[in-house]
């Protein structure tokens, strides 16, 4: 039997016995979870260089905060001094005198238990992002859908009359909109990805992110209005980039390309017919085995590669394989 682990962090699949092909996931703690972190952060990805952004960002900002203290000036005069430069306003006569808000906004963080989550979900749903796409369709679901969720904050405030005694002062902040924006865009495209959840159990990921949706929309009332509504704006970005997706349309092709370690990850989705003969049982059952057996030879390979160096070091192909595999009753 072969065991490989995941903590929201990996992706694991268990083969029951080497005869038979692998059809389910086991999640488990990894043994050396800060091993696990130190190599993701010294790889070269997009990912963790958007978390490490995030982190660096939040960090200055304490240190002025801190510096402000010892002059005995106040942190709430200091907050909103850096909120009136970098956070998005709702005001557009502001946004006029400030258009770099717009992408400053999903990089900014006051917060301690602000950022620590953002980074998180940042975090479990990236890498599975770039398990199935590229890291140019990952650093563009970021920023449009950052940028989607900060329009759809702006539109409402000036639209609604409910907000308009507060859209001179309403500032938005946060990269919730821009990792909303991710989260939707993997669920749709892979929505029978499972994660393990405590108290929950095994659950599918196209699930979880539907439920955030929904309380996003009736929280707009209960506080922290601006905030709700720049996640919707986000998670409709996502449904919008995999929808045209699916259709073979990638609006990250407009943006620079991005690959690990310098090479372009190429990515092309097509609505693929099916394929009767792909399909067809092999003339004979001698034949029938045979395929079956080098594809159980090949599933095992993979498993022992997993054993050897972890799930990290299987290529696209071999993910996809296994992935298939454990889908296949």
């Amino acid at each position: 039997m072969y065991n490989v682990q995941f903590t929201m962090y990996n992706l694991q699949f268990t083969s029951l016995a080497a005869s038979r092909i692998m059809n389910q996931f086991q999640y488990q703690q990894r043994p050396n979870p800060l091993k696990d972190l130190k190599r993701f952060f010294k790889s070269s990805g997009i990912l963790p260089k958007l978390i490490i952004i995030n982190v660096v960002a939040w960090i200055l900002i304490q240190i002025v905060f801190v510096i402000a203290w010892a002059f005995n000036s106040s942190d709430i005069v200091m907050e909103w001094t850096i909120l009136d430069y970098f956070a998005l306003p709702a005001s557009m006569d502001t946004l006029l005198l400030r258009p770099w808000t717009l992408f400053t906004y999903m990089f900014l963080h006051t917060s301690f238990w602000h950022i620590l989550f953002n980074m998180l979900w940042l975090y479990w749903f990236g890498k599975i992002f770039t398990q199935y796409l590229n890291e140019r369709q990952l650093i563009t679901t970021y920023f449009l859908g950052g940028l989607a969720g900060g329009l759809l904050y702006m539109l409402a405030y000036n639209v609604f009359p409910v907000f308009q005694a507060d859209v001179s002062n309403a500032r938005a902040l946060g990269a919730s909109a821009s990792v909303m924006g991710i989260v939707v865009a993997i669920s749709l495209y892979v929505p029978n990805y499972t994660i393990s959840l405590i108290f929950f159990g095994r659950v599918k990921i196209f699930y979880l992110a539907l439920v955030l949706f929904i309380i996003d929309f009736f929280m707009i009332r209960h506080g922290n209005a601006g905030g709700h509504i720049a996640h919707i704006g986000g998670a409709i970005y996502g449904f919008i980039y995999v929808y045209y997706l699916r259709k073979g349309k990638d609006i990250s092709k407009l943006f620079p390309h991005f690959g690990s370690r310098g090479r372009t990850v190429k990515f092309t989705y097509k609505k693929s017919k099916p394929n009767k003969a792909k399909h067809k049982r092999p003339a004979s059952d001698a034949a029938y085995n045979r395929n079956r057996a080098d594809k159980q030879k090949r599933i095992d390979e993979i498993l022992d590669k997993i054993s050897r160096s972890g799930y990290d070091s299987l290529s696209k192909e071999e993910k996809e394989l296994l992935f298939n595999s454990s889908n296949k009753k």
